[in-house]
């Protein structure tokens, strides 16, 4: 866990950024992963087993990249669909790996029961250059209403909202990293003018209900599966995670729709976003990946099973 307090290196406290300072905050972001070698090759991997859908593109400069889906190849529509979405913020590597891990590792197994959708690299702009934000310094993982400013979210979407059959559940893989609290965190309070306020970062695997339509029940199915593989973040002196009230371990509220959260976009009665913690020295990057396909599988087997 990291704590911070210095004023962010670009802008004006007090003033939110402009053209200019967006311009110099681009100017720093530069690739450091290929999302090519690690998602589309991956993708390109799993076309023998499932059909994989190519639902929009971004375009930032000269970077064109296709945001791919993959699908049950056995669809009906008679069964529930299961989303899977990870990525949103590009830089939470497991949320990425651990989509196409569970894809590879588990999906057969829920084949003829469920139909699946998976959107494993929603921004891979910001997953090359290891960033929470697209290259507009939007979040879009605050950007799933109609007016979002985030292209990222919006081909999210309209994706989602061409399937027909009823969502059963979307699971978000998101992460907490320290860098939140040195990065992500100071750079949101200078681009929007206001005064950083350091806080902790949970250390321990954790998961986001909504505060309007809670499922406590399922929230801690997938509490008790990621436990055999991580720690979970407990509550702090005050009895809260990061900064909001723990509701049950390891599980706090936010109201979704609001936020404009990615689990807000749809219906589902089960949503959940996870929160691993991959800057933990008792985690390694494989135990983040299984933690990721280990909430994925509980959530999926507790939808079933109700």
């Amino acid at each position: 866990m990291s704590t911070a307090s210095a004023a962010y290196s670009i802008g004006t406290p007090g003033t939110p950024w402009g053209d200019v300072e967006r311009d110099e905050w681009l100017s720093r972001q530069t690739r450091q992963r290929s999302y090519e070698s690690d998602v589309l090759s991956v993708v390109e991997r799993l076309c023998s087993g499932f059909d994989v859908q190519e639902y929009g593109h971004l375009e930032y400069g000269p970077d064109v990249y296709p945001l791919m889906a993959i699908r049950s190849r056995d669809w009906r529509v008679d069964r529930p669909v299961v989303l899977i979405t990870g990525g949103v913020h590009g830089y939470e590597t497991s949320g990425v790996h651990g989509a196409l891990q569970f894809v590879e590792q588990h999906a057969a197994d829920y084949v003829g029961r469920v139909n699946l959708l998976i959107a494993p690299c929603v921004s891979p702009w910001a997953y090359e250059r290891i960033h929470r934000w697209n290259a507009n310094a939007v979040d879009p993982n605050r950007s799933f209403h109609g007016d979002g400013e985030a292209k990222e979210s919006a081909a999210l979407m309209q994706l989602v909202a061409s399937i027909d059959e009823p969502i059963l559940l979307h699971i978000d893989l998101h992460e907490t990293t320290d860098t939140d609290e040195t990065e992500f965190r100071p750079a949101l309070a200078s681009r929007d003018g206001k005064t950083f306020e350091p806080g902790t970062i949970p250390d321990g695997f954790y998961l986001v209900d909504d505060t309007e339509s809670p499922q406590p029940e399922f929230q801690q199915a997938l509490i008790k599966a990621v436990e055999k593989i991580t720690h979970i973040a407990p509550a702090d002196d005050n009895g809260k995670i990061l900064g909001s009230p723990a509701a049950a371990r390891g599980v706090i509220q936010y109201p979704l729709a609001q936020l404009g959260l990615c689990t807000s976009m749809t219906n589902a009665r089960y949503r959940t976003t996870t929160e691993v913690y991959p800057d933990s020295d008792r985690v390694s990057p494989e135990q983040c990946n299984a933690a990721q396909v280990a909430a994925v599988c509980a959530a999926i087997d507790y939808a079933l099973s109700v």
